[in-house]
Parts: structure tokens; C-alpha cells; sequence
């Protein structure tokens, strides 16, 4: 892979994708080709990662091709500058996570959201787990913030959870 297209590169796949699963690709392992595979891993993507995000656009429209780029250029960046270009060897366990029900100063799902986004930041999602899923989504729209702004937050943060909620909170008023 050369670096300094990898956007491209990611863009095409992705277009190339929605049209695969529109043609009745249907799971990650069909989707992707070895070599696909390969070029995800650099990013710090997993096939099913990014097939999440196929699979939603093709059947809903969201989140664009854009949103995808920026929330895999978050990830990218974390994973060669945070992680070396080393994978995490641990996946969050479901039942570890807030209940989509719970709630931070009167924020529902915020808290499900953060360990999420720390998940997605690491490389350590659960293949059934989705950073900007069809709940992520309208809740960052509802409090003005975009996918990838919020993982770049969560970075900034830290383990700092007060930090995101404050963050969250201002994002609110704008």
C-alpha cells in the first residue's frame, strides 16, 4: 500500500463494496478479497468493520462514503501513532458494555457511546458491535457532533469520561 493514496484507495474499495453487496455480498468474508483484507489491516480496519459501514450505506444511505473515510482516517491515526502499527489483542466484551439505556448527567447512551469509541479507537470491537451503528448515528446528529469528531473527543480524553460529557454537553447548545 502507498501511504499517500490510502484514501483513494479506501474510497474505491468502499464504492466498490456497496456495489458488491448490492449484487448479493452479504458477510465480510465474501465481501473482501485476501488482498482487500490486507489493505484494511494497514488502517487498523477490519473487514467487518468497514462492512458494517457498507452494509448501512447500501441499505440506508448512511453513513456516506466521507463519514466512513473520516471515521477509518481517526482509527488509522491511532492505530500508527498511538499503537505503533500493532493490534490490540483484546476484544470488549458485550456484556461489559453500558446498556443502551444508561445515562451521564441526563444523556442517555452517551455512556454505551464512549466505551464504543474507545473499542473502535483500539481495534478491539466485537465482530457483533458497531461503532456508528443505526443508534450511534441519530445520537451524535442529536447532540451535533459527527462520527469521527467524537472518536477524535474520545482520543483527546483519554479515560477521562468527564472530559467526553462536557464535550457533549457544549456540542449541545451550539
Amino acid at each position: 500500500m502507498n501511504s499517500y493514496d490510502w484514501a483513494e484507495e479506501f474510497r474505491e474499495l468502499f464504492e466498490r463494496s456497496v456495489l458488491a453487496y448490492r449484487g448479493g455480498k452479504r458477510d465480510a468474508t465474501s465481501m473482501f478479497s485476501p488482498k482487500q483484507i490486507a489493505f484494511l489491516a494497514t488502517l487498523g480496519a477490519s473487514a467487518q468493520e468497514i462492512f458494517d459501514f457498507v452494509e448501512d450505506h447500501a441499505r440506508g444511505g448512511e453513513p456516506s462514503v466521507e463519514a466512513t473515510l473520516l471515521v477509518t482516517a481517526v482509527r488509522r491515526d491511532f492505530f500508527l501513532f498511538e499503537q505503533h502499527g500493532q493490534w490490540s489483542q483484546r476484544v470488549v466484551a458485550m456484556e461489559s458494555l453500558p446498556a443502551k439505556s444508561a445515562a451521564v448527567d441526563g444523556i442517555a447512551w452517551l455512556p454505551r457511546l464512549i466505551v464504543k469509541a474507545r473499542a473502535k479507537l483500539r481495534g478491539e470491537m466485537p465482530p457483533e458491535l458497531m461503532y456508528g451503528c443505526g443508534g450511534d448515528r441519530p445520537f451524535l446528529r442529536g447532540v451535533n457532533v459527527p462520527l469521527a469528531d467524537f472518536l477524535r473527543v474520545v482520543w483527546a480524553a483519554g479515560e477521562d469520561d468527564r472530559a467526553v460529557v462536557e464535550y457533549v454537553k457544549r456540542a449541545m447548545k451550539r
